[in-house]
């Protein structure tokens, strides 16, 4: 019998960041491999990956990564894997563009085993049978990962719900679920972002209708803001504008790109050529023939209406008569935001709607289309993934009442390493390295929790540098000391504070330079520690100090 062992880098105890690993024998299979967009906390970081020290170790195991969607929490780690790993890479169509464009914009070149599957392909490894099967979400040809093992199959779902009125490109294959129920399903990995909703989320036909409406309504421009990857909501504002006789400007990041590439394999529909114009060509038309389409990632769109309300933006500025139409679901992260952006936006002359305000949307299942998903696959163990832990665990709730033991669910954290015995289930066999690698520019991994202090620091109390010169071999004072700072006190009006400031780090230096032992660290210190005491005690504020002392012999 083979050996199974079941690991996630990513994705468990937390929303996306998707990676989850399943070892057979010798060969390694990657499940998707997804990052996150930083939390408000970490500071000027791009977004935030699983650790890939286990993958990069086991390389030569790896036998391929298998993506389940085009949504950067199940394709945006997969640079930094290739960058080090130049394994095969399988996904459907549209989702291998996708990633292509990821792989491009990081700079990994001169890679392309890409691979493009359907829901008919099966792969045969060594150690197992790789199958696929259709799932419905918020962006086409979605699909669930199936491990065929001589143990039963390990069933992967990726993000997904259940819609009886979903697009052609979008439908779930329940015909299939069926049959890979009837097969025997060892381990099912399911998604579980929703689980603790017991409400029924709108078909998508259904938000079709609200957002034709809503355009069918307004007299002058509509705004919507969408994050870029929800294609089900870029086609239904495509074809209400073709209805309603309005052209679609399309603003944000990487819309164009996206869009494009949807349009190019035929996963978008646009009525006529003439439907997209772009924003420099906004001027030839009337307010009521305009859709502008403000997209981007995650919170993004969020910020682009902020830009425009207050004149920031660099195609568009919110005036009287302008309709703001929020299609996305913004996280609770960004509730506050939203309200500020309300507010301005109404400051602007504009009016605010928001989707949610009439429906519940979603593009993951909710409780009763989870027990579905058990009912079909009949697992024999569960493992919940892409959720908070109180997610995770309302979905171990949820499939208790369908009959699944409870020694069976297995709730795992980052890392755990859980293995198949022959008559125990899964066990706990220790862990891997999977802590949160932060991306910051091109930079990997070398922002941490010390920087992101020093980072919250500087936003919070600013910054105070203070520079002087001393002679060490007379320990004497060439230069006095000067103070300059930023985002700490107004200068203008706290020239009494540096001008104390300046007198202690000129005793301090004096002080020091009177003893007999001489450490450029200690110095540094000293005029650090004593600086800090006075100004807490001026300001009750504590600014990140700089000391610079320089020597001249």
């Amino acid at each position: 019998m083979s050996d199974i062992k079941i690991i996630a880098l990513g994705g468990v105890r937390e929303n996306a960041k998707n990676l989850y690993i399943v070892e057979i024998n010798d060969s390694i299979f990657i499940l998707d491999a997804g990052l996150r967009y930083p939390e408000n906390e970490q500071l000027g970081v791009d977004f935030v990956i699983p650790n890939l020290d286990y993958l990069v170790e086991n390389k030569d195991r790896i036998q391929g990564i298998f993506l389940t969607h085009g949504h950067a929490d199940a394709i945006g780690a997969l640079p930094y894997i290739l960058q080090d790993a130049k394994v095969p890479v399988f996904g459907s169509s549209l989702t291998i563009e996708l990633a292509k464009l990821f792989v491009k914009n990081a700079g990994v070149n001169k890679f392309n085993n890409f691979h493009v599957i359907d829901s008919e392909t099966e792969i045969e490894f060594d150690d197992a049978v790789v199958s696929f099967f259709k799932t419905t979400h918020s962006i086409p040809e979605s699909m669930g990962i199936v491990l065929g093992t001589d143990r039963g199959n390990i069933v992967y779902t990726g993000d997904f719900k259940f819609d009886q009125a979903a697009r052609p490109y979008y439908k779930t294959d329940l015909g299939r679920l069926a049959e890979i129920g009837q097969e025997g399903v060892l381990a099912l990995l399911s998604d579980s972002a929703n689980a603790t909703s017991t409400e029924q989320t709108a078909s998508e036909a259904e938000v079709g209708q609200e957002i034709d409406q809503v355009i069918a309504d307004a007299d002058g421009r509509v705004i919507i803001a969408a994050v870029a990857s929800n294609l089900v909501r870029i086609q239904q504002v495509f074809d209400s504008a073709a209805e309603h006789g309005r052209r679609v400007v399309l603003t944000g990041f990487d819309v164009e790109n996206i869009v494009r590439t949807a349009i190019r394999l035929k996963k978008l529909t646009v009525e006529h050529e003439k439907l997209i114009v772009k924003p420099k060509d906004m001027n030839k038309f009337e307010d009521h023939e305009l859709i502008i389409l403000e997209n981007g990632r995650m919170g993004e769109p969020i910020d682009g209406l902020q830009k425009m309300a207050v004149g920031r933006h660099r195609y568009v500025q919110i005036k009287d008569g302008d309709l703001v139409y929020i299609v996305t679901t913004p996280s609770i992260a960004k509730e506050a935001a939203v309200a500020r952006v309300n507010n301005a936006i109404y400051k602007a002359g504009g009016a605010v709607k928001m989707i949610t305000q009439n429906l519940r949307v979603s593009g993951h299942a909710n409780a009763r289309e989870l027990q579905l998903m058990l009912n079909l696959l009949r697992p024999q163990y569960l493992f919940p993934v892409q959720g908070e832990y109180r997610e995770l665990q309302a979905h171990a709730e949820l499939a208790l009442e369908v009959g699944i033991l409870p020694e069976n669910i297995y709730i795992v954290k980052r890392g755990d390493i859980m293995h198949l015995s022959e008559d125990q289930g899964f066990l706990h066999e220790g862990t891997v390295p999977a802590g949160d690698v932060m991306i910051d520019g091109n930079a990997i991994g070398d922002v941490g929790n010390i920087v992101l202090r020093d980072r919250k620091v500087l936003s919070e109390d600013g910054i105070f540098i203070v520079a002087i010169t001393v002679n060490k071999k007379e320990r004497k004072i060439v230069s006095k000391a000067r103070v300059n700072t930023r985002g700490f006190v107004y200068v203008k009006k706290s020239r009494d504070i540096l001008s104390e400031s300046a007198d202690i780090v000129n005793a301090t230096v004096e002080n020091y330079l009177a003893g007999d032992s001489f450490d450029w660290g200690e110095l540094k210190g000293a005029v650090r520690d004593e600086v800090a005491k006075f100004l807490f005690d001026q300001t009750k504020r504590r600014p990140a100090i700089l000391p610079v002392v320089m020597e001249v012999r």
